[in-house]
C-alpha cells in the first residue's frame, strides 16, 4: 500500500513514516518544512521514502502528491499555542485551510481512507469533581493564582478545591484557544468529507506526545522550552534527572507546570515524590533506573477504533 503522510518530516511524522516502512508500506511524505517545526532543512529520505517539500494549502502540491496513493495520514499542522490572538489567521490557514485542500484533492482523487492526528485539546481542562456541586467545568485560571503559584482550578461555584477525574472519548468538547479550535474544526471537515465522499476517518485525539527525534525547541502545548538557557550547576542537576522520555532533553524539577494532568489517552503513571504524569509507553520502553515503574495505572477511557462502515467518522483517544 501507498501512504501519503502529510507533516511526514516532523517530528511525529517521522515515527509514522518509519512504522509503514517497516511494514513493507511505501510512503510519501509531505511537508512544509516551517521553521516553527524544523530547525534547519528537511532531514534525508528513508529508503521506500519519497520526500517532497511542500504546503498543504497549495492545490496542485498536494494533488501531485496523490498520485497513486491508497490511503492519507494527515499529520501536517502548526502547533502551540501561538503568542496571542493575532496568530489566529496562521493557524486556521496551516491547519483548516490546509485540512480542506487536502480533503478536496481526495475527493477528486477517489482516495476514501484517511487518518488525522488529532488532539486532546478539544476537551478543554478535563473533568473536575467538586465534593458539593459534583462533577464541574472551571474557568480559565485567573493571573494572580497564576503569579502565586497556586495552578488547580477552583470549583466555579464554591471555589473549594476540586479532584481530577478521568475524561471519557465522548466527553464535552470545550476548545479554549485558538489552536484547539482549529483542531475540531480539522475533526469536522473530515467527517464532512466522509459523509460526502462514503469514506472512512478517524482522529486520534494525541496527548502531550514526546520520544525520540523531538525538536529541543518544540513549540508543543504543555512542553517547556527544553533547551531554555541554564546556569552550569541547574544544567549538571537537569542532566542527572533526564526523565525516562526517550533521550529527550526535558527533565523533572526544573520547570512547574500550569495545571494537573490526570487523564492520559495511553495511560499515566506517576514517580514516587512526583506530581507530574509519565506515559504508559515511555515508562515501558525506557523505565528510569530513579523511579522504579509501577504497574501502568490506566487513566483514560481508551477505545479500540473499529473502521465501522463507510461514510463514517471516528474519534479515538
Amino acid at each position: 500500500m501507498r501512504v501519503l503522510v502529510t507533516g511526514g518530516a516532523g517530528f511525529i511524522g517521522t515515527h509514522v513514516v518509519d512504522a509503514l516502512l517497516a511494514r513493507g508500506h511505501e510512503v510519501v511524505s509531505y511537508d512544509a518544512v516551517l521553521a516553527s517545526a524544523h530547525g534547519g532543512p528537511p532531514r534525508a529520505a528513508r529508503a521506500g521514502e519519497r520526500l517532497v517539500v511542500g504546503d498543504v494549502r497549495d492545490p496542485d502540491g498536494v494533488e501531485s502528491a496523490l498520485a497513486g496513493v491508497d490511503a492519507v495520514c494527515h499529520q501536517a499542522a502548526m502547533v502551540g499555542l501561538g503568542k496571542d490572538f493575532a496568530d489566529a489567521p496562521a493557524y486556521v490557514g496551516c491547519n483548516d485551510l490546509g485540512t480542506a485542500v487536502l480533503l478536496a484533492a481526495m475527493a477528486r482523487a477517489g482516495l476514501r481512507d484517511l487518518v488525522l492526528a488529532g488532539s486532546m485539546v478539544v476537551y478543554g481542562e478535563g473533568r473536575y469533581v467538586c465534593a458539593r456541586h459534583g462533577v464541574v467545568r472551571p474557568g480559565p485560571r485567573a493571573e494572580k493564582d497564576l503569579a502565586a503559584g497556586r495552578f488547580e482550578p477552583l470549583c466555579p461555584s464554591c471555589g473549594a478545591e476540586l479532584a481530577p477525574g478521568l475524561v471519557a472519548e465522548d466527553a464535552p468538547l470545550d476548545p479554549r484557544n485558538v489552536y484547539a479550535t482549529t483542531k475540531l474544526a480539522q475533526e469536522h471537515l473530515s467527517a464532512a468529507w466522509a459523509r460526502s465522499t462514503d469514506g472512512r476517518a478517524v482522529s486520534l485525539r494525541y496527548h502531550n506526545v514526546y520520544g525520540p527525534g523531538m525538536p529541543r525547541d518544540t513549540p508543543m502545548p504543555g512542553w517547556p522550552p527544553c533547551s531554555a538557557p541554564r546556569s552550569p550547576a541547574v544544567r549538571r542537576r537537569a542532566s542527572s534527572r533526564t526523565a525516562a522520555s526517550g533521550g529527550t532533553s526535558c527533565t523533572y524539577g526544573t520547570w512547574r507546570r500550569p495545571r494537573r494532568w490526570p487523564w492520559s489517552p495511553c495511560g499515566t503513571w506517576r514517580p514516587p515524590g512526583r506530581s507530574r504524569p509519565t506515559t504508559r509507553a515511555a515508562a515501558t520502553r525506557t523505565p528510569s533506573a530513579r523511579w522504579p515503574a509501577p504497574s501502568p495505572m490506566p487513566t483514560a477511557d481508551p477505545r479500540p477504533w473499529s473502521p465501522g462502515s463507510t461514510g463514517s467518522a471516528t474519534s479515538a483517544m
